[in-house]
């Protein structure tokens, strides 16, 4: 841990993991130009008001869009204006959060601050039932956690959240926020009414500190480290040690995912189901758990103070990659895993589909349809499962695949042999019945399929049976 007399370390090996092929990722390449693709197609978005409140945000083009990449083993990918700085604003809120649990624990923590969203706008001055903020990730709870780790400006960078080679703080971009506080302000006195802080508490040395963490720059390459810490269950993928522990990890999460994107946050969870925070300069923190941590930038926002292009991005990778926290329970639904679509691993699936077939095991056919494993995958002679399960007579088999699977019925192998003919070779009578039942059935009159059904009849299937 952080503080302690030693710190834990998982260092990651690259090298030794790149030969073992146990990237968490197996098939990065491939993975890294369909996110170039989802980067294109934001960036044609158009709409969207860069933030003006504060002036120094004014500054920024709308121009600017930037998608980096961390998995957690250390692999990295960037689209765009990766290395400009932007300040973290809201995005370091779910940052200083972790580390007021890491260093003062769950219970101490949530003395001062809720758990719930708020149904309110971000800044309001407004408490819930029990005079305490609701959640961390709104301006009175980010208010009170400050002051809960007044050491945080020093604590992000000892635990490797704001990598030491990013500037740590933007002065103008400060000033400009301080001076531009004044509804902040008003918080941090209702807050002090309230009686919301610790005994003791200077307010106005606590509003400058976290003025001067929202002000905090990042880049995109340096802010998907952070992202990728959390995602990584507190360790940091690019050093390999311990930075933050498991319960503040799991806490920030669980907040990220139902009050990181303001008013928009119940949408965000529905639609894209992983936890994220954004700011008003124009970043999303996105993090999937246990596989990467993301940072989406681009200055111009919608109505509700997100990200427009970054939300498109969020968006479209989910409905590309089954990574919302959901999708494990849309069992056919043909999604990319990009953890399981490695060259090693799609030949292990047909190995393993065939086999299946071969020895007449449905039940283990029925968790690879369950996994939304291709039932319809090939083999090198461009044999399908159907095909192994016909010439091996295994009738339930055929029967699970035409009936639960839907499968193509007349797939042909590189010969040409569809599996009706390798029935019919191997004498399965009830096999080449049920093809025939089943191709009558579903095959629309003059198809594909009638077509083959007079090829094989000329084959004398009547007198077979």
């Amino acid at each position: 841990m952080c503080y302690a007399s030693h710190k834990e370390t998982l260092v990651p090996n690259i090298n030794t993991t790149a030969f073992r092929k146990k990237f968490v990722i197996p098939d990065f390449v491939s993975f890294a130009s369909e996110i170039d693709a989802l980067y294109e197609n934001a960036k044609n978005l158009g709409g969207g008001q860069v933030a003006d409140y504060i002036p120094q945000l004014a500054r920024f083009s709308p121009d600017l869009w930037a998608v980096s990449i961390c998995t957690v083993d250390g692999q990295r990918h960037t689209a765009g204006d990766t290395k400009v700085p932007f300040c973290l604003q809201s995005c370091v809120k779910p940052l200083k959060y972790a580390i007021a649990v890491h260093d003062h624990g769950t219970e101490y923590v949530h003395r001062f601050i809720g758990k719930e969203p708020s149904g309110l706008r971000f800044n309001k001055l407004f408490l819930n039932e029990e005079d305490k903020p609701h959640n961390p990730m709104v301006n009175a709870g980010a208010i009170v956690c400050t002051r809960i780790g007044t050491k945080l400006e020093f604590n992000l960078v000892e635990t490797g959240l704001r990598p030491q080679n990013v500037p740590a703080l933007s002065a103008p971009r400060f000033q400009s926020e301080r001076e531009s506080g004044d509804r902040n302000f008003a918080i941090g006195y209702y807050l002090k009414e309230k009686k919301c802080f610790p005994e003791g508490t200077d307010m106005t040395s606590i509003l400058d500190l976290y003025f001067q963490l929202c002000s905090i720059e990042v880049t995109c390459e340096s802010a998907s480290v952070m992202a990728a810490t959390l995602a990584n269950g507190g360790f940091c993928p690019i050093t390999g040690e311990r930075v933050l522990g498991p319960e503040a990890v799991r806490n920030t999460l669980s907040l990220m995912h139902s009050c990181g994107m303001y008013d928009f946050s119940g949408q965000f969870a529905f639609h894209v189901g992983l936890p994220a925070k954004s700011g008003v300069a124009g970043g999303i923190l996105l993090v999937v758990p246990n596989v990467m941590g993301i940072m989406c930038w681009s200055p111009p926002l919608d109505k509700l103070g997100n990200s427009v292009r970054g939300i498109q991005f969020c968006t479209d990778l989910v409905s590309l990659c089954n990574f919302h926290n959901y999708d494990n329970l849309k069992h056919f639904v043909k999604k990319l895993d990009p953890r399981r679509e490695g060259g090693d691993q799609r030949v292990k699936s047909v190995i393993n589909l065939l086999f299946a077939a071969y020895t007449g095991d449905v039940s283990a056919l029925r968790r690879f349809a369950l996994s939304s494993m291709d039932m319809e995958q090939r083999d090198y002679d461009s044999r399908t499962a159907l095909h192994v399960a016909a010439a091996e007579g295994h009738v339930e088999v055929v029967k699970f695949l035409l009936e639960a699977c839907r499968v193509n019925p007349v797939p042909k192998d590189r010969w040409g042999n569809t599996p009706m003919e390798e029935a019919v070779h191997f004498g399965h009578h009830d096999v080449v019945t049920m093809l025939q039942d089943y191709n009558n059935k579903y095959s629309p009159p003059g198809g594909a399929t009638e077509d083959k059904e007079k090829e094989i009849s000329e084959k004398n299937i009547d007198g077979l049976l």
